[in-house]
This record gives C-alpha cells, sequence and structure tokens, in this order.
C-alpha cells in the first residue's frame, strides 16, 4: 500500500474547520479535477459520495463511503469500487502555533492509503495504447500539485481570506 499523508494549519478551532473539511459536495470548488459530487447520505457513517474526476482524456466516477465519522476529529472513508483506496481527514487542536494576530490553530490531516496495483483495469476507458500503468506513473507525480491547490482553497473557505498556506508533506509515495 503506497500512503500519503499531509497536514497544513487553519487559524480556526477544531470545531469550526471540521464541517469545511466533512463537506464533500463543496470540493469541487477546490480542485480543476473535480468536476461534479453526488450525495447519497447525510454526511455521516454510510454515505456515499460519487465524485466525478476528469483529467486529460480521462473521466472516472469514484465512489466513497464514510466508514466512521468523529467529530470535530476524524472523518474516515474508502473507496468502495474499483481501487483498494482509504483515507482519513483528521483535526487537531494546535494553539500554540497560531500567530499572534490570531486566536487559535488546527493542524489538518489529509492521508490516503491505496494499492495503485489493484486498479480495476475495466474501470476506465482509455485510449488505444494507454495502459493503466502508463497513467498511474503520470497521475502520482501530480498528486501533490493537487492537495497543495486543494488545501490552500479549503484554508481560504475556513479563515473567509486567502493567503499564502504551508503543505506538510509527511510521506508520499
Amino acid at each position: 500500500m503506497d500512503r500519503i499523508l499531509l497536514s497544513t494549519l487553519a487559524h480556526r478551532s477544531p470545531e469550526e474547520v471540521f464541517p469545511y473539511v466533512r463537506s464533500f459536495a463543496d470540493y469541487t470548488r477546490y480542485t480543476d479535477h473535480l468536476t461534479d459530487v453526488r450525495v447519497r447520505g447525510d454526511g455521516t457513517v454510510g454515505s456515499v459520495y460519487e465524485l466525478e474526476l476528469a483529467w486529460w482524456k480521462l473521466s472516472y466516477t469514484a465512489r466513497s463511503k464514510v466508514i466512521d465519522v468523529s467529530a470535530p476529529e476524524s472523518l474516515e472513508w474508502q473507496l468502495v469500487r474499483d481501487i483498494d483506496a482509504r483515507g482519513e481527514w483528521r483535526v487537531e487542536p494546535e494553539p500554540e502555533s497560531a500567530p499572534s494576530t490570531e486566536e487559535t490553530a488546527s493542524r489538518i490531516y489529509f492521508e490516503a492509503r491505496y494499492d495503485p496495483h489493484s486498479a480495476n483495469k475495466n474501470a476506465i476507458s482509455l485510449p488505444r495504447f494507454v495502459s493503466v500503468d502508463w497513467v498511474v506513473k503520470k497521475v502520482e507525480p501530480k498528486l501533490l500539485d493537487e492537495a497543495e491547490q486543494v488545501v490552500k482553497r479549503l484554508v481560504a473557505d475556513i479563515e473567509g481570506r486567502s493567503r499564502e498556506v504551508e503543505l506538510t508533506v509527511h510521506e508520499m509515495p
């Protein structure tokens, strides 16, 4: 299993941060490759999100299921078809890292564990002469850029303004 673990700081309490992390339907504002989100459920355990992704000549609908919620600390998810993948959004208080102009801060962690070789080769209609392995090799390096964009836009929503954010990469394949 490959693992991605990233974090950043938001200048808000976990109680203020968590609703943004939990709101998958708003994620289309954070990334250029997520074009639509359809929700089946109310965001609690068992809710399923159909995430329409598009990149290059490819499109794919990922189905993500919420498997545990411990507000305001954690939301765990897993993909329910086509690839073995699961992860967690975690929010931890970190008031000691708040700048003097802010009352508090929280560290937002994003973790994803996945097996790129478990991908269902029939799940994506690929152009002729393009293999799933080629797609994986092209997508993996873009994950960090995508994560940085998502984090920056997420923090701007949480704090109500844009600012430079530092993305800490704890682990990357």
